[in-house]
């Protein structure tokens, strides 16, 4: 039996309470936060846990196993690095820490013990992630010329982060898993529109080892609610809308082509391939319940995580150059 203690009641912290709660092998043993009236609801719902104020208390606590933080990003790196020292396995919510250099601490000191130490990337454990990485490696959409990104709405607005640190984490954890390739390089411009210094829409380019690129737009100020990646091939392309229930994934058989020989430019003319388009199946299953299960069956069996601390920190470390490029007013920062 896992014996878990969680701090963090506040937006995302229930779901992790309620998915860890109802897996077999773990117990919820501890509930932390500061706010009364939060610890009380959670309390009479998880009659069986206990509540506490103090995340010492967890920590102290020799017969908790793993702790999960779900506190503001400025306590990540405080909590966590707590948590492994006193020799817990550690999951913490995204994005990892406030900066790299605290995300290689982090992972240094959990392989000097030999601690899981997992990020909650939720999406790298989404069955339409999953089945997207699966068409891809099969080269059913050729060779892959770019990723374009499109995550938007009105609000949430945070206290201490901009929206690129708030929302892209998501589209960046997805693009590093489907590619398996590292940031090279990072341009980002944005905006503060409401004066609190906290830019709440950006445009971000990735440059990537392998010569592709990304494109991802992130905005707290937009009247549609939008997720939307789209892939474009030199085979296929492929739109994957998060907010659609059925049609989750569509492949569009289209594609442009050049001719391959021509002897004068009056001769040279782009062919357009337009084919059917089909929507595959994907399994409805909830994406943070396989991610906690994950997390369980890597403290257990001490495999690598899909979302270790190693991929966190390369989430970092490309939302630490987009600040850096906001300030250069979009200048190419390289990682």
């Amino acid at each position: 039996m896992i014996n878990v203690g969680i701090v963090g009641c506040g937006y995302w912290g229930p779901n992790l309470i309620r998915n860890l709660n109802n897996l077999s092998g773990c117990k919820v043993k501890t509930i932390c936060d500061t706010d009364l009236d939060r610890l009380s609801h959670m309390q009479k719902l998880y009659p069986g846990a206990e509540i506490t104020e103090e995340f010492d208390a967890i920590i102290q606590d020799t017969e908790v196993n793993a702790v999960v933080i779900a506190v503001p990003v400025f306590l990540h790196y405080k909590f966590a690095k707590k948590s492994l020292e006193a020799g817990k396995h550690t999951f913490i919510e995204k994005p990892m820490a406030s900066s790299s250099a605290e995300c290689e601490e982090l992972v240094a000191i959990a392989e000097k013990k030999n601690l899981t130490l997992m990020v909650g990337h939720t999406f790298v454990y989404c069955s339409a992630v999953r089945k997207i990485k699966e068409i891809m490696d099969s080269g059913e959409l050729g060779e892959l010329l770019y990723i374009s990104s499109r995550r938007l709405n009105l609000g949430l607005y945070q206290k201490d982060i901009n929206v690129a640190w708030d929302l892209a984490p998501h589209d960046i954890s997805i693009i590093l898993y489907l590619l398996g390739e590292s940031p090279v390089a990072v341009n980002c411009q944005g905006k503060s529109h409401l004066g609190q210094n906290r830019e709440d829409v950006t445009n971000m380019t990735i440059d990537l080892a392998n010569g592709k690129f990304a494109m991802i737009q992130s905005s707290w100020l937009d009247p549609v609610k939008i997720r939307e990646m789209v892939f474009v091939g030199t085979k296929k392309m492929l739109v994957y809308n998060d907010l659609e229930p059925i049609e989750t994934i569509k492949i569009y058989d289209k594609r442009v082509e050049k001719p391959p020989h021509y002897d004068t430019f009056a001769e040279f003319h782009y062919s357009y391939h337009y084919g059917d388009m089909y929507s595959p199946r994907i399994e409805s299953t909830e994406p943070l319940k396989v991610e906690c299960q994950h997390f369980l069956d890597c403290v257990e069996t001490g495999e690598k995580s899909y979302s270790s601390g190693v991929e966190g920190l390369k989430v970092v470390q490309v939302l630490e150059a987009s600040d850096n490029s906001l300030k250069e007013n979009g200048k190419r920062i390289e990682i």
